[in-house]
């Protein structure tokens, strides 16, 4: 279906339910889609069922953040070009807006014992929110015996310190053979390619970590990378932001990083805000405008260029295979992360007690994330208060 004709109406519904969307769209992007299918599928018939899965497959096969990318297919359906642009800046912008407010705070007030009490009980909620999302997302990506073969190597060259660029298109493009081949001893002889060349390639990766003069081009650039290479769910986004930021350039700590995690997930809209965060604790304002625009630009050029090409993309079996090892390198990253941050957040038998009730929380019950980093949040003040 072509896409509806731009008028002022049409675009103001769109700003409209993009805005409101923006505001409460709490509990990451499988929850936001969901809103998104109840608003433009169900309540107001923009799109079929079978359009809105087109669109949904799509943004499995381009980097970026998907529910954001869902946004902009959708404003591009209903609207054309100008929906394209209106439907994604409305659903960052109020996200973006209550980031910079936190960061703010944080900034002014973050070192005060109220606010790390707080942030105490709140990082080892994240921690279980990420082994949540590990587990849910595994479940769908590791498909075969193949895959999982290839996301433990994919593990491996990740704890030997394999930049984690290579990590994600190596096992993307070795996925392409690999999937094309059906006999188990014909797999057995590709395995020992795809554990060799992360070795080859560990050897050109610089293996300790320099400090690197902060620059606000230099930042710019780092979250245009980021937004034009992540793959996967957003919270493979701490792979690329603890890899950078915290050990080669030394812009962040752990606990900063943490602490910027934590606030992307506790407030509405894409968690790839995370980044208007850290801009802002970078370089004030300027620095938040700046990492906001970097990490989100990428997402609305491929939107634009994979809209047209829709149909075949989701028939191409090369494009699948690549996708399927994207996602389980991804998840290898996710996981060796999640085992590096935690060392920060799990200080004590409190917070190892809150990270287990909370992982079985969201397992077993299904609970919203949003209030169990409340209720962590209220764990840690109330230790603060009785000591």
């Amino acid at each position: 279906m072509p896409p509806a004709r731009s008028s002022n109406q049409t675009l103001r519904e769109l700003a409209g339910l993009f805005l409101k969307l923006g505001t409460i769209a709490f509990g990451g992007p499988a929850a936001h889609v969901a809103m998104m299918e109840d608003e433009v599928v169900r309540r107001r018939k923009w799109l079929t069922h079978a359009e809105f899965l087109d669109l949904l497959g799509a943004t499995n096969l381009i980097p970026g953040p998907n529910s954001t990318e869902m946004a902009i297919h959708i404003g591009h359906r209903r609207a054309g070009w100008a929906g394209l642009i209106i439907g994604g800046v409305c659903f960052i912008l109020p996200a973006m807006l209550i980031v910079t407010a936190i960061a703010w705070a944080y900034v002014r007030y973050g070192k005060l014992p109220e606010a790390n009490a707080l942030l105490y009980g709140v990082k080892p909620v994240i921690i279980a929110v990420v082994v949540q999302a590990l587990w849910s997302l595994g479940r769908t990506a590791v498909k075969t015996k193949t895959l999982a073969v290839v996301g433990m190597v994919a593990l491996v060259a990740c704890f030997l310190g394999v930049n984690e660029l290579i990590i994600l298109f190596l096992t993307g493009f070795a996925m392409i053979p690999l999937k094309a081949v059906d006999s188990k001893k014909q797999n057995a002889a590709f395995l020992p390619l795809l554990v060799g060349a992360p070795s080859a390639a560990a050897a050109v990766v610089a293996s300790g970590a320099a400090t690197v003069p902060f620059s606000l081009n230099l930042m710019f650039f780092f979250f245009l990378k980021v937004g034009a290479v992540l793959f996967g769910s957003g919270y493979v986004l701490l792979a690329f932001l603890r890899a950078d930021l915290v050990e080669r350039w030394g812009w962040l700590t752990e606990n900063q990083l943490l602490d910027a995690i934590a606030v992307g997930q506790f407030t509405p809209g894409p968690v790839f805000t995370t980044a208007t965060f850290i801009g802002f604790i970078l370089s004030g304002p300027m620095g938040a405008l700046l990492a906001t625009v970097g990490i989100f630009l990428p997402a609305f050029v491929f939107v634009a260029v994979s809209a047209p090409l829709i149909p075949k993309l989701r028939t191409a079996p090369a494009a699948g295979a690549f996708l399927d090892g994207v996602n389980v390198a991804s998840l290898a990253l996710m996981a060796v992360v999640t085992w590096q941050l935690s060392a920060s957040a799990l200080v004590d038998w409190i917070t190892v007690l809150l990270a287990i009730l909370a992982t079985a929380a969201l397992l077993l019950w299904r609970l919203n994330s949003v209030w169990l980093v409340l209720a962590g949040g209220a764990v840690g003040f109330i230790k603060y208060l009785f000591g």
